[in-house]
């Protein structure tokens, strides 16, 4: 009979520094700081259908709202470019089968930001950011490690280099005279 700990997120996460995971080949895939260069593929989901309700002659009516539609839709859109920049879409664009959960997730991403959302719409939102790799648990639970971008921080270390000085400082000016165990 089988037991426990085989599940996403039972037990202590894997520690790729440390020897037991090399020993085992736990390796994280390194996704590049700077983001996805690549091309942003067409957004995959329909346009929503927003409807506006309200009651008339105690009767409840609803009609299509087109304005709504319009501004969720661009609102999508615009979510799908963002994440379509950032580190985790260097690994999506090669694994087509994460487009639909992507795109759940700034369709979920977008209606949470309206006063429609509920709390269970929102707690969605998490679970599709945990599965794309956009929480530090899912780049964790995806195997991916966002790189540090090295060339910058080269570029930073220039610029912070001070000028060199005309005159050496003498290191002995740094010591400190010490006797019988105390300073003097």
């Amino acid at each position: 009979m089988t037991k426990g700990g085989a599940r996403n997120r039972s037990g202590p996460q894997k520690d790729p520094g440390s020897g037991r995971s090399d020993r085992l080949g736990v390796k994280l895939t390194a996704l590049p700081a700077e983001g996805h260069r690549g091309e942003v593929p067409e957004y995959p989901l329909a346009k929503l259908r927003i409807y506006y309700e309200y009651f008339e002659d105690g009767q409840k009516v609803r009609e299509l709202d087109p304005g709504a539609m319009d501004a969720r839709w661009e609102r999508e859109i615009e979510l799908w470019e963002w994440a379509w920049a950032t580190p985790q879409a260097c690994a999506w664009a090669r694994e087509r089968w994460r487009w639909h959960a992507i795109a759940m997730w700034v369709r979920t991403s977008a209606l949470c930001e309206s006063a429609d959302a509920t709390a269970a719409d929102k707690n969605s939102l998490h679970r599709f950011a945990d599965q794309i790799g956009l929480t530090p648990a899912g780049l964790r639970e995806n195997g991916w490690a966002i790189s540090a971008d090295e060339v910058a921080g080269k570029r930073g270390e220039r610029a912070a280099e001070p000028e060199p000085e005309d005159e050496a400082e003498d290191p002995r000016t740094r010591l400190t005279v010490v006797s019988h165990g105390r300073g003097a």
